[in-house]
């Protein structure tokens, strides 16, 4: 497949973007690096974690995989910022549309890949976050306020948009004010309404729930034994505050609540494996919810069903 057909063919001149979702332990990264090699691409990630440096275990960066033989596929947007500051929505969506152009401009295919939802959207939906301004008067209130408190106003406000968040967002005050900004002062049902700035296929990686549910507990025992606690121990050790820690969600939370001693190492494995599969549902409903909005999910199965979808675009 040729560069300049990759990025000039496109639907009303919009340059093609690929994108690659799905829920934990769906595979997302294997299949995109994959196909990335193939239709000469690049990967722009899609996870509201993997931003931050250090947090590679718990947050599955598997950077192991982005090399296939002798070829290493680039990546960008993970490992970017200090897990001791704040990255917010708005920041990786100016981010991202910088790096997917920057990858169309050396003829290149973007391959967005990952699997938090409300990332995903802002760049498809292409939100419109640059006009909300902060509602100075409530703002000081609620930097008082604990996350559990924020995110209880946010679902008074929006419950169905509360019920998509992440344990990442659900359990951070400053991501959790900004949204509740976004709503007082835009209203999230008017955020992104304006056009494209892309030609999107969207590829949803589907697993069979008995697999996918395998998959969930068989890589929290593989974390668990690659070091992730150590990990945890680490970041704590040079500065990253166990409350920074637990608002990560998931990994980060339970491993830190292990290592203050309030949980057991079997209550650890047993608690942290329920949640990564209600994590996982919620990204199902996430899914759901955007294809109700009129979001065209090509769902398949394997990197055959994939490369069908995409030559049939790129055609």
């Amino acid at each position: 497949m040729s560069r300049n057909f990759i990025h000039n063919n496109a639907i009303n001149n919009r340059p093609k973007v690929l994108v690659i979702l799905g829920t934990t332990s769906a595979g997302k990264t294997g299949l995109a690096v994959k196909l990335a090699l193939k239709f000469q691409g690049e990967i722009v990630s899609a996870d509201s974690r993997q931003v931050y440096q250090g947090m590679d275990i718990g947050t599955g960066k598997d950077l192991a995989e982005y090399k296939i033989g002798r070829h290493r596929i680039p990546y960008h947007l993970i490992d970017i910022a200090s897990p001791k500051s704040q990255f917010d929505l708005a920041k990786y969506q100016k981010l991202a549309f910088k790096t997917i152009d920057d990858i169309l401009r050396r003829k290149k295919l973007p391959v967005v890949v990952g699997g938090s939802g409300l990332y995903l959207q802002a760049l498809v939906d292409n939100y419109d976050l640059s006009g909300v301004r902060a509602v100075s008067a409530n703002r000081s209130r609620w930097e008082k306020m604990s996350a559990a408190r924020l995110f209880f106003l946010v679902a008074k406000k929006k419950p169905e948009f509360a019920a998509r968040l992440n344990n990442s967002d659900s359990n951070n005050p400053r991501r959790l004010a900004r949204y509740l900004e976004i709503i007082e002062a835009e209203g999230l049902d008017k955020v992104g309404k304006r056009e494209s700035r892309y030609d999107f296929l969207l590829l949803g990686l589907t697993q069979p729930d008995k697999v996918l549910r395998f998959r969930i507990t068989q890589r929290l025992l593989e974390r668990l034994e690659a070091g992730l606690i150590g990990e945890v121990k680490h970041l704590n050790d040079i500065g990253v505050s166990w409350d920074r820690l637990q608002a990560f969600g998931l990994e980060y939370k339970f491993v830190s609540r292990y290592l203050l001693g309030e949980l057991s190492y079997q209550e650890l494995v047993d608690k942290l494996g329920i949640a990564l599969h209600r994590f996982s549902k919620r990204q199902q409903t996430w899914f759901r919810r955007w294809e109700k909005q009129r979001a065209k999910i090509n769902w398949i199965k394997d990197q055959g069903g994939a490369e069908k979808k995409i030559n049939k675009w790129l055609s």
